[in-house]
């Protein structure tokens, strides 16, 4: 939940999967009462805990989407924001290139798609399933370090 777009301190996502990744593993060593983990064994459970908070996340933030554009009416702000982006970015681009004119029509042409609905939906849904990927391989890196951390903490019951 802290994860998704809905959150305010989303921007620290990465470290809340790692913390839910390394809390995971200490969960497990309590119950099964083992020594400890190997790492790969960590890094599982921080991956089945990735793909659970990937999932959550892309949801949410992708329920909170079509709740700000369709039912509170922001669809024209958001779709503002994304043309004056990627204007801006064309216009210097532009005055950049020095290329013939057939290249520069080609420019203009994939300037307009990219002003269209297909290229927003496509960018929104890729830019958010890469954030997942990314706080999937960070959930991963947890559930190793986590193993590391909960196998050096416990003593063998004899």
């Amino acid at each position: 939940m802290l994860s998704c777009g809905i959150s305010p301190v989303s921007g620290l996502g990465i470290f809340w999967m790692m913390t839910a990744a390394i809390w995971a593993d200490v969960l497990y060593v309590r119950r099964q009462r083992a020594a400890w983990i190997t790492t790969g064994a960590g890094a599982r459970i921080g991956l089945v805990t990735g793909l659970i908070a990937a999932w959550l996340v892309f949801g949410l933030t992708g329920a909170d989407l079509l709740v700000r554009r369709v039912f509170q009416n922001g669809g024209s702000q958001m779709d503002s924001e994304w043309n004056n982006a990627i204007n801006k970015f064309y216009q210097q681009f532009e005055a950049q290139v020095t290329a013939p004119a057939d290249v520069l029509q080609q420019i203009q042409a994939q300037h307009r798609w990219v002003l269209g609905p297909e290229a927003r939906a496509g960018a929104q849904t890729f830019g958010l399933a890469i954030y997942c990927f990314i706080l999937m391989l960070f959930a991963v890196a947890g559930g190793a370090i986590g193993a590391r951390m909960a196998g050096r903490r416990r003593r063998p019951e004899i």
